[in-house]
């Protein structure tokens, strides 16, 4: 199966990467792929990548990323020697990091047709990384190609995107959402149609839905919350839930990932995993190890939390589309009277501007606002809606 069927509800972004993939004179050496989250931004950077090392390439173009030679193989499984991927937990790219990759990005491919060079969340480089990159993306060597994934142009610098052939995807049909789950993963219709669209059309969110009951169940509780704010003890109370559950969950996914990180290095060392004490200059590798690690887990708890956000704001969208009676299909088609109720509790202008004090909050916490101060005064917000 082609590489390119993973990208869900997005011909024309095939067609132009299975264009560039077999015609070098649609080919550039820098990309930036764009689109709201679930849209497939990566998958579209990783399906390309696998493209252009895939071996029918250039001679078969209607064959281009077959998905089935070993080239193909290496890239979608993420071991190709010749390609980069960058996917960082922490909240901003490094400038050391920055440089590695130019380094890279200078380097003759090994295996391949192409040097390639992924960064998935391009939106995380800050100035001064970015500005590490830039020479790299002026002049390239002859067989680099880098792919810049981010949620909209606007999240990349315009030093950057100025020098970068802009893809944009878009949110994929919800059908389209739970006919891959059907197909791929073998999910019940009626389990796939509604994870498809409680997860607004992300794919991998959706999927999370589909096969896990505890992220059904917290969904649930997250979308009950309208419906449950009638006092400030009320919003209190759910402001700090929603910080221990991402805490909590931050806190699971990290540990055994910290301790495998920590005997990895240690490992590299030379050093004795199982010493009570290390060498000063060990000490000091496991100290930059500990401060990345809290980085890390301090963007799962900001993850967690903005998808949260996003679930909260599905209900008061949908509460006000049934209020202005508009003919939109819902997220939350499964919890008509939540919905219903809602609309009948607030006016059209109080729900939208619920709405603004959700996307306000989701705003305060990308400024790296303190996740309990913002949630609490957005739960007050909600209490007392605007309009």
């Amino acid at each position: 199966m082609s590489v390119f069927a993973q990208l869900v509800g997005q011909q024309r972004v095939v067609d132009t990467l299975r264009r560039a993939a077999s015609d070098p004179a649609a080919m550039t050496h820098a990309w930036l792929f764009t689109g709201p989250p679930g849209s497939g931004r990566s998958v579209a950077a990783r399906t390309f990548a696998a493209a252009l090392q895939c071996e029918r390439a250039p001679a078969a173009p209607e064959a281009v990323g077959c998905g089935e030679c070993q080239p193909c193989r290496l890239v979608m499984g993420g071991s190709h020697p010749d390609v980069r991927i960058v996917d960082t937990d922490q909240t901003f790219i490094k400038v050391d990091e920055a440089r590695e990759l130019v380094l890279e990005a200078q380097a003759r491919p090994s295996l391949g047709r192409w040097r390639v060079v992924i960064v998935e969340d391009a939106d995380r480089l800050n100035d001064f990384s970015a500005n590490t990159l830039l020479k790299s993306l002026e002049e390239p060597t002859a067989r680099t190609v880098w792919m810049l994934c981010a949620p909209s142009l606007e999240d990349v610098l315009v030093t950057i995107r100025s020098r970068c052939r802009h893809v944009r995807l878009g949110t994929p049909p919800t059908a389209a959402v739970a006919d891959l789950l059907i197909e791929r993963d073998g999910i019940d219709p009626s389990m796939a149609h509604y994870a498809a669209r409680a997860g607004q059309s992300h794919i991998g969110i959706a999927k999370r839905l589909a096969i896990d009951e505890h992220a059904r169940a917290r969904r649930r509780e997250i979308t009950s919350i309208p419906v449950t704010l009638t006092s400030l003890g009320d919003a209190l109370r759910s402001a700090q839930d929603l910080v221990d559950e991402a805490g909590e969950g931050a806190k699971a996914t990290s540990a055994d990932h910290a301790e495998e990180q920590r005997q990895e290095l240690l490992t590299q060392l030379g050093a004795d995993p199982s010493a009570r004490t290390q060498p000063p200059s060990v000490r000091a590798h496991l100290r930059r190890l500990d401060d990345r690690l809290k980085a890390e887990a301090k963007r799962q708890q900001h993850d967690s939390i903005d998808a949260a956000l996003t679930d909260l704001a599905s209900v008061y969208r949908d509460a006000l589309l049934v209020s202005t009676g508009a003919s939109v299909d819902l997220v939350n088609a499964s919890e008509p009277e939540q919905i219903a109720t809602l609309a009948r509790s607030f006016t059209a202008e109080q729900l939208l501007g619920a709405l603004e004090t959700i996307g306000e909050a989701r705003q305060r916490l990308i400024a790296n606002g303190a996740p309990l101060l913002v949630l609490e005064a957005m739960m007050i917000g909600l209490l007392l809606p605007r309009g």
